[in-house]
């Protein structure tokens, strides 16, 4: 009897010890970052800062060595400045290519599967983080490829930037019909009773984010009319607002912009020529500002390579200065910016770029900075744990050789070191 309540009793016993391993949790790995200079997005430029990373978060940032824990992983980049990890609120990560020879990259995204697209994004996934952005907004894919990225990143599958995704922008009918089988377009939407069936499926994938295109314009074309009437706009913002997600209306023209702003959008993109009541109302309303200026300078430096026919080169660079004056305007009138690259094709490691602009637009280089962490975190709705150094914060760390706060070139061309949620994404010392 003893002997049969002996065997009985192991396999308990076993099974105890399993369940008692599970619920204790294995202690977090400790990394303490030394910076020469720390830029905290806070208004705190730090000398000789230590920032104490426990897993995936920061635990605290001092300039006591005291303060390191016994064991802790010791990441010296006291010759470098330290700075949170920059967030680019507008990107096209599923859109990537390479430059095949004698294949437009145009016709290199007509020609991939979405698997096949998917795969190849992780090059310009890499590309951005080693830009120093380690948070992007991806405002726009086909076939929910940004979904699909976005889970693989979190899953641990793919490396890349955290990413928060629209799914498909909403857009008006622009193809003739054509007799016989036609599959339904994602993000399709004519009419308020469309435009709210368009959210609703948006949201039912997944997505973080609505996207709407409100006018023309996008690659080669910086044509401004406004493709949707005020009330389908209005329809998309508050059915956007009712499921608790911010919403982006992409617009380059002042009357998709006008209408925007008045419907209450979060962010505006890529508005130009917009009129100064418009900028006014933009500033009241605390409405975010995604200029996106230096992704038409991208264009035109690789126009031949993307598939442009020649003779755009001329209304394009007309375009930027338009677009450049527009934010110079608004930056004046108080209006709230964000950055935001609209990186794609080959893009993908140029996001930050839309500084200098922003910089020539009268921006001092911090309040530049600003638009790529604090403002960029509040228009995600994620103030408390990204675009800043601090306790509790993501340990999302950039560190820049040079003074980014005198020249904000550091920031955009001599990124050295990242690191993304605890772990170094790139180390190019």
């Amino acid at each position: 009897m003893k002997t049969l309540r002996v065997a009985l009793l192991t396999p308990l016993l076993l099974f105890a010890g399993i369940l008692c391993a599970q619920t204790t949790s294995a202690p977090k790995p400790v990394k303490a970052v030394k910076f020469g200079k720390l830029w905290d997005a806070h208004g705190k430029l730090w000398s000789n800062a230590i920032v104490i990373v426990e897993g995936d978060r920061i635990k605290s940032v001092t300039t006591d060595g005291a303060e390191i824990p016994s064991g802790a992983e010791i990441i010296d980049l006291s010759k470098f400045t330290g700075l949170p990890g920059l967030i680019d609120v507008h990107t096209h990560l599923t859109q990537y290519t390479d430059e095949t020879p004698g294949k437009p990259m145009l016709k290199q995204l007509v020609d991939n599967p979405p698997a096949v697209e998917v795969f190849l994004a992780r090059k310009g996934a890499m590309r951005t983080l080693e830009a120093g952005v380690t948070t992007v907004r991806d405002l726009g894919a086909d076939q929910y490829e940004d979904i699909a990225m976005r889970d693989l990143i979190n899953r641990g599958e793919m490396i890349g930037p955290r990413m928060f995704v629209s799914g498909y922008g909403l857009t008006v009918t622009s193809t003739a019909f054509k007799p016989g089988f036609q599959p339904p377009q994602g993000g399709i939407a004519d009419g308020v009773p469309e435009v709210l069936k368009a959210v609703r499926q948006q949201v039912a994938a997944g997505a973080d984010v609505i996207k709407m295109y409100a006018s023309t314009g996008t690659d080669d074309d910086t044509t401004q009319f406004e493709t949707y009437s005020y009330d389908e706009i209005k329809a998309a913002v508050d059915a956007a607002h009712r499921f608790g997600k911010k919403i982006a209306i992409h617009s380059y023209g002042p009357d998709g912009a006008r209408d925007a702003v008045r419907a209450g959008t979060d962010s505006l993109e890529h508005a130009t020529d917009m009129d100064d009541a418009t900028i006014q109302e933009m500033a009241k309303r605390g409405t975010f500002y995604v200029p996106t200026i230096d992704h038409n300078r991208y264009y035109l430096d690789n126009w031949q390579k993307i598939g442009y026919a020649d003779g755009f080169q001329a209304k394009t660079r007309a375009f930027i200065e338009r677009n450049l004056e527009t934010a110079r305007k608004a930056h004046r009138a108080g209006v709230r910016f964000a950055m935001g690259s609209d990186a794609i094709y080959t893009m993908f490691g140029e996001n930050t770029r839309e500084l200098g602009w922003f910089v020539k637009a009268g921006m001092t280089p911090e309040e530049a900075l600003r638009t790529a962490t604090t403002n960029a975190a509040e228009l995600l709705g994620k103030s408390n744990e990204l675009g800043a150094v601090g306790a509790g914060y993501e340990a999302d760390l950039v560190a820049v050789e040079g003074d980014p706060l005198a020249d904000i070139d550091a920031a955009i061309y001599h990124v050295k070191w990242v690191m993304k949620g605890g772990e170094v994404v790139a180390d190019k010392r």
